[in-house]
């Protein structure tokens, strides 16, 4: 028995859910597939796959073989790669995960570019804000905002990016301008939509600073989500007060959709770093992801320029056509917010 070939025909019939569609993945006869799956499960005296007319569905069994037998393949792709013209041309598949706001609205937009340096490359893209066990769940890289923990991963910092406070027209005519983040706080009259961590359920302070100063807020809600698309998104319906990436917002403000609140206070600075599992260091897909990566984000308007944010006198003006009995009119001129 060809062993590797018969792991390679299993993992195709797994992924394709048929064992025609896995031929012709590997442009096999249909009768060769089923025969391969049928002297693998032979050999390992497991039976691997549920078979019925209509699907095929993996077992218990099946599913533990099939994460170890994808993880060794790619580690086969990835020596032949190392030793052949392949390292020059990387090929197989990458395992990525991305936050939601990233992924959407520079990553995949940009992926183009990447496909067009190599095309020999196929990447599974997670998109979430859930925090990922790269080893338990095989996977090759993530790009995560703020520090890293895990002192047992390789992570490479490839910018930053900062945050503001912005609120909907809507939410402002009802409960006016805060002048203070403590305001926040102590204020029954203000609400924010929370973020609240995957791990404890808990919602983060807010962190602000100003000429040296230092405070930390933690703030009421009525929402709080986990996601920061949908933060932004509850935000813009005017559900509260909403700390969201300059980057995610610009847009927003330009429109006058969303008015950046508390501008005379800096909120927080979050690193950004494409992380990956030291022992991934070696593959020559993974090396080139990781560097077009960084280069994606070093010229990346969104992340490295200044954001543009409204100016102090257009913010202003847009306050004033609120109404002036809920304390919006104009002010003084605002610091500009911390750059992106």
């Amino acid at each position: 028995m060809d062993r590797l070939a018969a792991m390679q025909a299993f993992v195709r019939v797994v992924e394709a859910g048929s064992f025609t569609k896995a031929a012709d993945a590997l442009n096999l006869p249909k009768p060769s597939v089923t025969r391969l799956v049928q002297t693998l499960e032979a050999h390992l005296q497991t039976k691997l796959l549920n078979r019925t007319t209509r699907r095929v569905t993996v077992t218990a069994d099946g599913a533990a073989y099939f994460d170890r037998a994808l993880r060794l393949l790619s580690e086969v792709d990835e020596l032949e790669a190392s030793m052949t013209k392949a390292k020059a041309s990387p090929r197989g598949r990458l395992r990525i995960d991305v936050p939601a706001s990233l992924g959407q609205l520079l990553l995949i937009p940009a992926l183009p570019d990447f496909y067009a340096r190599y095309p020999d490359i196929q990447i599974d893209l997670g998109v979430s804000d859930r925090p990922v066990d790269l080893v338990g769940e095989n996977v090759d890289c993530v790009v995560r905002g703020g520090e890293i923990t895990d002192q047992s991963l390789v992570a490479r910092r490839i910018g930053e990016f900062h945050t503001i406070l912005g609120a909907s027209p809507a939410y402002l005519k009802r409960h006016g301008l805060p002048k203070h983040p403590q305001e926040l706080e102590d204020n029954t009259q203000h609400r924010v939509v929370n973020y609240f961590s995957h791990r404890t359920g808990r919602p983060y302070p807010l962190l602000f600073a100003r000429q040296g100063d230092k405070l930390e807020v933690n703030a009421r809600h009525m929402l709080s989500v986990n996601d920061s698309t949908s933060a932004l998104t509850a935000g813009l319906a005017g559900l509260g007060i909403v700390h969201t990436a300059t980057f995610m917002a610009q847009p927003h403000f330009a429109s006058g959709a969303l008015v950046p609140v508390l501008l005379d206070w800096c909120a927080e600075t979050i690193p950004l770093y494409v992380v990956y599992p030291p022992n991934r260091h070696l593959s020559a897909k993974l090396r080139v992801f990781v560097d077009w990566v960084a280069e994606l984000f070093a010229r990346s308007d969104l992340i490295q320029r200044k954001c543009c944010l409204p100016q102090p006198a257009a913010t202003d003006a847009l306050l004033a056509a609120l109404p002036g009995d809920l304390g919006l009119t104009a002010g003084p001129a605002r610091r500009e917010v911390a750059p992106v």
